[in-house]
């Protein structure tokens, strides 16, 4: 029994979400004829919109490339896109691995179907434009807005921020007549991104301050709060800590409750401030866990001498049911090579795949290197990064010749350190830790020469800084 197009198209904006449904009907789609034209005069709106609706399907369920697929599918049909299509497209888009070759093209066929006065449509291009790092043709499209609204607005001032344009995203966001949550928090995440920490702290004590004076009816939401404690977490002394616990009491005055990325933010927080304390307090009032929490709290135990205590935390994420991923496995196993549980550490390492069905990793690899070479097993350690799937990179070779510092090996550090070389022939500090090497030998003619070839060379170690802060 063939179904009618009215009962097909109600199926697939019924299973809009739903994977395995939206293929099915596709097939059925295809297999009935419905996506092409037997009729152009009757059928060319209803062949339109079948596209348009599967075209949103699968961008719903994350398959960005069948979506773009769909769309040369369409065109090559000679079914028209109209304003409802691109929106969609262009979103697709960006989740390209290089949107920098669709761009152009897809903002030429908007341009051949007459709908680039559509304000959606100027807006996704405006977001795909950005992605793209093509602020000049983001801008274009904006100036050519008759009224741009807020959205728009948001859309021109987060491709200044996430193309790090601060001084260009502060001009426009000051040029606002309207500014939303969105506006206030792009800012913010501008400044983070761009590694400008103090600048977020700046701009959430503003948006706070207008706020209570009445001159700002917007409130901060969650991506507010990540972005801000995650710029006092980065913050040098301990001025990000002051405010970081000015910014928690503020969220849970004025929140109904800390939610779980809010709480994941507040222990990096306290975990990079030797808050460990606060750290536990607040993952203990949780109501709510995602499985970043739990990597949150494990990680921070292992970066501040609780290893064995991480370890234990990691079981009891299990035994709630979290399914750990490669974050997490990362944590782990940095608290294994910090405590030199060496067994532990091999077990767990080797049970990512079958166990989880996690790939292991550059970072995962690494962290074994250096587990096996702090524990003083360095022919283990080069024997394993050998077998790595791919080669290692510097953070790699760098645990590697720390290791050998740490145990004296001069022969495997000279090894390391020319390897290093290679991939970091601009960096000095392979120069110094294998003159370190050295020297821990009373090996001074080595290292003497290699300091001098570091001074002939123009290298300069940069100098070491203390800061006092007044609170």
């Amino acid at each position: 029994m063939l179904l009618s197009p009215e009962s097909l198209l109600q199926l697939l904006q019924r299973f809009i979400k739903s994977s395995i449904q939206i293929k099915q009907i596709h097939s059925v789609l295809i297999t009935n004829g419905n996506l092409s034209i037997p009729n152009p005069s009757s059928f060319q709106w209803t062949t339109t919109l079948f596209y348009n609706t599967l075209i949103r399907a699968y961008l719903h369920i994350h398959l960005p490339h069948t979506t773009l697929l769909l769309f040369t599918h369409m065109l090559s049909h000679n079914i028209p896109p109209n304003a409802h299509t691109f929106p969609s497209i262009a979103k697709a888009a960006t989740s390209n691995i290089n949107p920098f070759f669709i761009d152009k093209p897809l903002y030429a066929q908007a341009f051949k179907r007459g709908v680039l006065s559509d304000p959606f449509v100027q807006t996704s291009f405006i977001h795909l434009y950005a992605e793209s790092g093509n602020l000049f043709g983001a801008r274009k499209v904006f100036d050519e807005m008759r009224e741009p609204c807020i959205v728009s607005c948001n859309a021109m001032l987060d491709g200044f921020c996430k193309n790090g344009d601060m001084e260009s995203a502060v001009l426009f966001f000051e040029s606002m007549r309207i500014k939303d949550v969105c506006s206030w928090t792009s800012v913010a995440n501008g400044y983070v991104k761009n590694e400008c920490y103090h600048g977020a702290i700046r701009i959430f004590q503003r948006m706070i301050m207008q706020r209570f004076l009445g001159d700002c009816v917007v409130k901060p939401n969650e991506a507010t709060f990540v972005s801000v404690l995650s710029a006092c977490a980065n913050s040098i002394g301990v001025v990000g800590l002051s405010y970081g616990k000015q910014i928690h009491a503020y969220i849970i005055k004025n929140e109904e409750r800390v939610s779980a990325f809010v709480g994941t933010s507040l222990i990096y927080l306290y975990g990079k401030t030797d808050g460990l304390e606060y750290a536990m307090k607040v993952f203990g009032s949780l109501g709510k866990k995602e499985v970043c929490t739990w990597n949150a709290i494990i990680g921070t135990l292992a970066s501040n001498g609780k290893e064995k205590q991480a370890l234990d935390m990691f079981d009891k994420m299990k035994v709630e049911g979290w399914v750990p991923n490669a974050v997490t496995f990362v944590a782990v196993l940095t608290a294994c090579a910090r405590a030199q549980l060496v067994k532990s550490g091999l077990q767990i390492f080797n049970s990512m795949l079958p166990r989880f069905g996690v790939v292991p990793q550059m970072e995962h690899y690494g962290c074994v290197v250096d587990l096996l070479g702090r524990a003083g097993f360095l022919a283990e350690a080069e024997y394993f990064m050998r077998r790595m799937p791919f080669e290692p990179d510097a953070s790699i070779l760098g645990a590697l010749l720390g290791a050998c510092k740490l145990h004296g090996a001069v022969e495997l550090g000279v090894k390391v350190a020319k390897q290093l070389y290679k991939l970091q022939p601009q960096q000095c500090g392979q120069y110094i830790l294998l003159s370190s090497i050295y020297a821990d030998a009373n090996n001074w003619e080595h290292a003497t020469l290699l300091r001098h070839a570091m001074v002939d060379s123009g290298f300069q170690k940069p100098p070491a800084y203390s800061m006092v802060n007044a609170l």
